[in-house]
């Protein structure tokens, strides 16, 4: 009875010091994870460092390393092709340049050719109208003169007409015929009043015959002068027109008569 009672009661010993070693050691687990709560250091960002890679062919004392080089070697070869690639396009370029500079120095070269031509016309076109501006005031100056030429002419044939009259009525004989009717008893006292009167008037109108005269003169030289410039601008207005007419001439000649392909 007894030897049944001892190891139970052991067994019971055993369990309760099983008990308390657990209690001690979750207890001691509860206190630090107290104190690991408690006493936590701020957290920090890590630190990323990149590896260091050894060149190609190269070894170290140690351990050996092993780096594929499977994934450069394709980069390797994209880049290749790239750099093929772009040195092609490169040399394309650089023959199809040459030309494209050509085809555009030429298109530049043919529009300057083309305001040239727009120019030269506008400047032949401004100097048509402007001889034929002169040509209108010229033949108008022509006019004008003309006008006044036989304005002067008409005067001056009165004035000889007159002129002639005085001469006529001057003579001696013809101024005793006239003022033989006065009935004045000093006759000849009358004659030389009358003589004196015509001899005035025929000094005036020999002075504005002579004036005219020369007006006359210089209107001639003046209308002949405008008539010379005249007849210039129409000379040259002309030739203007044949010249254009030819021109205009060639440049339809092609488009009437078109090259046929050989």
């Amino acid at each position: 009875m007894q030897r049944r009672f001892v190891p139970s009661v052991f067994l019971a010993l055993a369990a309760l010091i099983v008990v308390n070693l657990c209690l001690i050691e979750a207890g001691a687990q509860t206190r630090k994870k107290r104190r690991s709560r408690r006493a936590k250091p701020a957290a920090t960002r890590p630190v990323i460092t990149n590896p260091t890679i050894a060149p190609a062919g190269t070894e170290e004392s140690g351990d050996a390393k092993i780096i594929s080089t499977a994934d450069e070697s394709s980069a390797g070869s994209d880049r290749s092709e790239t750099t093929s690639e772009t040195k092609a396009a490169t040399k394309k370029k650089g023959q199809s340049d040459p030309e494209e500079m050509q085809r555009t120095i030429n298109t530049l070269s043919n529009q300057v050719d083309k305001l040239s031509d727009t120019l030269t016309k506008m400047q032949e076109n401004d100097r048509t109208l402007l001889d034929m501006e002169r040509l209108t005031r010229a033949e108008q100056r022509a006019e004008n003169l003309r006008t006044q030429q036989l304005d002067t002419e008409t005067k001056l044939a009165d004035l000889q007409a007159r002129l002639e009259q005085i001469e006529y009525a001057i003579k001696p004989e013809n101024i005793e015929r006239e003022t033989a009717g006065y009935g004045s008893t000093h006759p000849e006292e009358t004659r030389a009043a009358r003589r004196r009167q015509l001899e005035g008037e025929r000094s005036r109108l020999q002075a504005q015959v002579k004036l005219l005269e020369t007006n006359r003169a210089r209107l001639e030289a003046a209308v002949a002068s405008a008539d010379a410039e005249v007849d210039l601008l129409r000379r040259r207005l002309e030739s203007q027109q044949q010249q254009q007419n030819n021109v205009q001439d060639q440049t339809d000649s092609p488009a009437k008569n078109p090259k046929k392909p050989q």
